[in-house]
């Protein structure tokens, strides 16, 4: 992808119910192609969910993903509605514009927590809307579900220990 060409988020995945808001900070190059959250196979972020709910992860359809995530209040969104980047690396992102976190809390009012998929998404949201979101909403940084190797690696154990979090605002 061209730096120079903008690149924009996908829609949300929300249900009327949503209870938890998951935010990654902009979809990589295979998931933009795609128009799929985390469909790069090394994404660990739909193993790990299927794992908080004790489901064995057998190949879904993205169709049979996204409803999964809605069935348990789980809503996915990014940080970053659209910013200039080469390749699929957060570190490469420019000039980000926000997505309307705030709209979507008013609109969906039972969301509980907000759950960061790695520093990005986190970075983001800090710098734009933490002192405008209402209170009663945790905000939870998760380690990155990402392929790429983080500072602090985790194996995909401690990751679902961490991003069992969760399952407590559900």
């Amino acid at each position: 992808m061209n730096t120079n060409e903008p690149i924009y988020s996908m829609p949300k995945i929300i249900g009327k119910d949503a209870r938890v808001l998951i935010l990654g900070s902009m979809p990589g190059v295979q998931s933009l192609t795609k128009q799929q959250y985390y469909a790069n196979p090394r994404n660990q972020f739909w193993r790990i969910m299927y794992a908080l709910f004790n489901q064995e992860y057998v190949n879904p359809s993205y169709a049979e993903k996204t409803n999964f995530v809605k069935k348990h209040q789980i809503a996915l969104w990014d940080s970053i509605h659209y910013c200039k980047r080469q390749g699929s690396l957060d570190s490469a992102i420019k000039d980000e514009e926000p997505n309307n976190i705030p709209g979507l809390l008013r609109t969906y009012p039972d969301i509980r927590a907000i759950a960061f998929n790695g520093s990005k998404s986190f970075a983001v949201f800090k710098k734009h809307f933490k002192s405008v979101i209402p209170t009663g909403i945790d905000l939870i940084k998760m380690p990155s579900t990402s392929p790429t190797p983080s500072r602090y690696p985790k194996t995909l154990d401690e990751k679902i220990e961490e991003w069992s979090k969760i399952k407590n605002y559900l």
